[in-house]
């Protein structure tokens, strides 16, 4: 059996890779008045940032029923399956989607995978089920690995002001409200699907330390973890971050990613998550 590996743009794969893994995806978009854009395809991460210091910050939207159909249809001439991994289905209607468009399409059975997660931690999920669709592995050898990785997945994440994601529904005004009148920068993770706040912490200082600490307590096992750091414009600030944890953590491979124009749109410019997963 033959599969392909199809995600969206949330999962901020660079090109390269995707291409390299034969990873087939579908755009989110950002709309700015009447303009929208496709993140990765027709709006890059600098250009986004570019335009919302002179424009209102955008909305954003999910690709249409009938984008996905037209990709299943165009895989079902070479592949017998799809393994379509999307971001969470508590912030986006984009899993559902795919859903839907896979019960639509004919020749090719489609397995969405709902990563609960966004950004470089839902690319996790992408590249090993692609590295694991070139190894020949069946759809559900895939989908029992990505569950067995759901288990040690970790991701937490700050923002530097909670008012975006109040305004675009992804957390709760009283939640944000508090938020700013305390001044604390609150960590942030992800829930049975949703954007809830972990911890209340009133400095970043400190709340990156304490995110410092959840990483120990599972790296301190010995095992070996993969892991990223992601930011929203603060790549300086990322750069350094990302050098201190890797002499703190011998037996953590790090990488660098972003939060992309569709979720920076929800998290605001100086965003900073870091996220893990056992290998």
């Amino acid at each position: 059996m033959k599969t392909a590996v199809v995600t969206d743009s949330t999962s901020y794969i660079p090109p390269d890779l995707r291409e390299k893994l034969n990873i087939h995806m579908i755009p989110l978009s950002v709309n700015f008045g009447n303009e929208t854009y496709e993140e990765e395809t027709e709006l890059t991460v600098d250009e986004f940032f570019e335009m919302v210091k002179t424009k209102e910050l955008p909305t954003t939207s999910q690709p249409s029923v009938g984008r996905f159909v037209e990709l299943f249809e165009k895989l079902s001439k070479d592949y017998d399956a799809v393994i379509s991994i999307h971001l969470s289905s508590g912030i986006s209607g984009t899993f559902q989607g795919a859903g839907t468009a896979g019960s639509m399409v004919e020749g090719i059975k489609v397995y969405p995978f709902d990563s609960e997660i966004s950004c470089m931690m839902q690319g996790f999920y992408v590249i090993e089920a692609a590295k694991l669709a070139q190894q020949g592995k069946s759809p559900e050898e895939i989908l029992e690995r990505l569950n067995e990785m759901k288990q040690s997945l970790r991701a937490y994440f700050l923002v530097d002001d909670l008012s975006h994601l109040q305004r675009g529904g992804r957390l709760s005004g009283a939640q944000a409200m508090i938020g700013s009148l305390l001044q604390v920068k609150p960590i942030l993770h992800f829930v049975d699907t949703f954007i809830v706040p972990f911890e209340k912490i009133r400095t970043k200082k400190r709340a990156k330390n304490r995110i410092v600490e959840l990483l120990e307590n599972d790296a301190k096992s010995g095992d070996s973890y993969q892991a990223v750091i992601i930011h929203a414009n603060r790549e300086e600030e990322a750069l350094e971050w990302k050098a201190e944890l890797e002499e703190k953590f011998p037996n953590v491979e790090f990488m660098l990613s972003y939060f992309g124009p569709v979720i920076a749109t929800h998290l605001g410019e100086g965003a900073l998550g870091l996220g893990w997963v056992k290998k």
